[in-house]
């Protein structure tokens, strides 16, 4: 009798006893397919940012435990500063951040919202935006996510030109 492919749900159970081990935050899981193949995806991260040896380290921990899931890649990876805050967690560590909300549906004409996070209060999200407080169901909000911003002497080149 074949064996039964091991479900996303499972693989993250693994990969969140893992990344503990590690000391490190399993912050999502994935697969999906794409048009090279289906990618198991882990994102980790810690508060003050995780190396890429770490992120070596987790990989190969968490890939011999979830052989039994049918994908073609697997990936580990660090989310990034703009990763969307999905958990209670991740609210509260950005409250007080700027932030790009995105509806589902054009809410008074707009499906796109920028202010400061005030947080996450009886399953509504709430955002300063200039001197509007803004209140949002979560169920209605495809993804909020760290506003980053880019101003030129960001931009400028270290590097002196001759």
């Amino acid at each position: 009798m074949p064996k039964k492919a091991m479900t996303l749900r499972e693989a993250r159970r693994i990969a969140e006893r893992v990344a503990a081990e590690q000391g490190v935050e399993l912050i999502d899981a994935e697969l999906v397919k794409e048009n090279t193949g289906r990618y198991l995806r882990f994102y980790l991260d810690r508060p003050d940012g995780i190396t890429i040896d770490e992120l070596e380290a987790c990989h190969r921990r968490i890939q011999p435990l979830v052989e039994d899931v049918d994908y073609d890649f697997m990936e580990v990876s660090s989310p990034g500063a703009d990763r969307p805050l999905k958990s209670d967690q991740d609210f509260e560590r950005a409250e007080g951040m700027d932030v790009e909300l995105k509806t589902y549906h054009p809410v008074n004409g707009a499906k796109l919202f920028q202010g400061e996070l005030i947080g996450l209060r009886d399953g509504r999200i709430e955002i300063q935006s200039g001197d509007e407080t803004l209140s949002f169901e979560r169920r209605d909000v495809a993804i909020v996510r760290p506003l980053i911003e880019f101003t030129e002497e960001d931009l400028a080149d270290d590097v002196p030109v001759d």
